[in-house]
């Protein structure tokens, strides 16, 4: 299996839509970690719902998708990869003992097989973009627990950002506007150079318009859950685009 997929890749929308933690296939060589088939299926492997959302946001939007299809468990492609949690010993107090003692080669094989052809997919997905002259918004999908280490998460949706809220703003407006929604702002998680690859790196150093959008779990585990979702997401993105367009193409990164 590839550990990237890329949908619909002649989208006209400005959208690029990515989503970090939208599989929790393993390596037969790696025998799921030592994690049981039941882990492989909890949030610690995974995004779980986001996968289809996504796809159905990305027809409603006319816009490219990219997907990782790996679990975080191997390498989380939304962490630096010298960051702790990039290959985690530990996740939600469950242990991953095929990640115990990993040495440095073992490491930079996770990141040269998966890490880098997600990300290398997305950077050459902008740069196409900037030679063309073509607008780029960044939306990065997520989605996450209703309850984490004992505490209930209120939030049935939250944006994202870190430095540059300007098209987060405009989501969040957006979203407020349906007064049967708790919309987090920066919740139920931020944004952060340490904790976070993803925005900081292809949204942030290019100057691109940009969102982070965690989804609750509970609310996109079926499909009728994933499709309302993305419809409700379709409605606020565009909704989002027209008070905030993108003002240029995004910049070229060298290496």
């Amino acid at each position: 299996m590839s550990p990237v997929t890329m949908l619909n890749a002649e989208g006209a929308s400005a959208f690029l839509i990515v989503a970090d933690h939208a599989g929790n296939a393993f390596p037969r060589s790696m025998g799921r970690l030592g994690i049981s088939e039941d882990d492989q299926a909890r949030h610690i492997a995974w995004d779980i719902g986001i996968a289809g959302v996504c796809r159905t946001l990305a027809e409603r939007l006319d816009a490219t998708l990219i997907q990782q299809n790996y679990s975080r468990l191997i390498i989380d492609c939304n962490r630096p990869p010298a960051a702790p949690s990039s290959i985690p010993q530990e996740s939600e107090a469950t242990p991953i003992p095929g990640n115990f003692g990993l040495g440095d080669a073992a490491r930079a094989a996770r990141e040269r097989d998966l890490f880098q052809p997600y990300h290398a997919c997305i950077a050459a997905e902008l740069d196409r973009r900037a030679k063309a002259g073509r607008p780029a918004v960044l939306v990065a999908m997520h989605s996450f627990t209703p309850v984490y280490l004992g505490v209930a998460r209120p939030w049935q949706v939250g944006v994202l950002y870190n430095r540059d809220a300007r098209f987060a703003g405009a989501v969040l407006a957006a979203l407020r506007q349906d007064s049967g929604l708790t919309v987090g702002d920066n919740e139920p998680y931020s944004v952060d150079d340490t904790t976070d690859y993803t925005i900081p790196v292809h949204a942030e150093r290019r100057g691109l318009l940009h969102t982070g959008i965690e989804i609750r779990q509970d609310l996109i585990t079926e499909p009728a859950g994933q499709a309302e979702w993305a419809a409700r997401m379709a409605r606020a993105l565009a909704a989002a685009l027209e008070t905030c367009p993108p003002d240029r193409a995004p910049v070229p990164l060298a290496g």
